[in-house]
């Protein structure tokens, strides 16, 4: 029983993605796959930027922060997905309910938010070559990190308080692999006007905005590269930027499928494809895509991996 509010619930049921018993364990190795990839993947990006000083720029460190909240993003979900369907119990307690929430829409938020910084310096980078050091300065960089994790936060605690006002009744099952904002709200047995409201202006422009800026600062970066005269050095500035370009059309295009089309018959297993892709697939492909088609990242992975296995057992 949770005290201090309406609630007269202790826990939830997660349903998962498949109530087959015989699809569990299919389930179980897919997902602990893709989180040991995930975990293991950005890791070893984090790793390899913490120790090659030549790493040490503002596309790399903005790499880093996306890389660490890809790992926090799958793991507030996959564990406790992973531990329901071993120990065959579908329930998680109010509290962590309302916790794994916070953090969801907290790390996918952040993800959102670093994209855009990405997409300016990659901006300065192009647009302006000779002034990039001077413009994305460690104090820039380090003030563009700290406001992205604050709004985050803010963003996800202003949800997760008006959730908290809530009252829920009978009603416990949740037709998802994790605690949503958007299931919880349909199980609340109090009025969700102001919380859809909420919803609707914060996380409409939390969305929208970034993507704008993300789309003019590619504006500008064509027009930049369309006047490159050698078509070496269009290519050179292009693939700069590919990586990023890729991250931005699988985030946004799973998120624009989830949240902007209207709702079918079938609009609970949509939405759950879409949660599972921009939870657990995209953070999974983040190491992929930016080492694959990086050459300085591919070298630096390349480096501590032969370190690693020289070292005397």
């Amino acid at each position: 029983m949770h005290q201090g509010n309406q609630t007269t619930i202790s826990e939830f049921l997660l349903l998962g993605l498949s109530n087959q018993p015989e699809q569990q364990k299919l389930l179980f190795v897919l997902f602990l796959s893709m989180y040991l990839v995930t975990v293991v993947g950005n890791g070893l990006i984090i790793l390899a930027i913490s120790l090659d000083s030549y790493l040490h720029t503002p596309m790399y460190f903005f790499l880093a922060n996306l890389s660490f909240a890809d790992i926090s993003s799958i793991s507030t979900s996959v564990p406790k997905m992973l531990m329901n369907i071993q120990t065959k119990s579908q329930s998680i307690s109010y509290e962590n309910c309302i916790t794994q929430m916070y953090f969801s829409i907290m790390f996918v938020a952040i993800d959102n938010f670093i994209l855009v910084v990405m997409a300016y310096d990659r901006f300065v980078a192009i647009c302006h070559p000779l002034n990039y050091r001077t413009i994305m300065n460690p104090r820039l960089c380090i003030f563009l990190t700290v406001i992205s994790w604050v709004l985050s936060n803010t963003v996800s605690l202003t949800h997760t308080l008006l959730l908290l006002q809530l009252i829920f009744c009978d009603s416990n099952t949740l037709p998802h692999f994790f605690c949503d904002l958007a299931p919880l709200l349909k199980l609340s047995c109090s009025g969700t006007m102001i919380n859809e409201l909420v919803l609707f202006i914060v996380g409409l422009p939390v969305i929208t905005f970034p993507f704008v800026l993300i789309l003019f600062s590619y504006i500008f970066i064509v027009r930049a590269v369309l006047r490159i005269s050698s078509k070496e050095g269009k290519w050179k500035a292009f693939s700069t930027c590919g990586s990023h370009l890729t991250v931005v059309l699988l985030f946004y295009g799973t998120i624009v499928g989830v949240y902007f089309f209207p709702s079918s018959t079938h609009s609970g297993d949509r939405d759950k494809i879409g949660a599972v892709v921009f939870t657990v697939v995209t953070p999974m492909m983040n190491p992929f895509i930016y080492s694959l088609r990086n050459k300085d990242m591919k070298g630096t992975l390349r480096k501590l991996i032969n370190r690693k296995i020289s070292l005397p057992v």
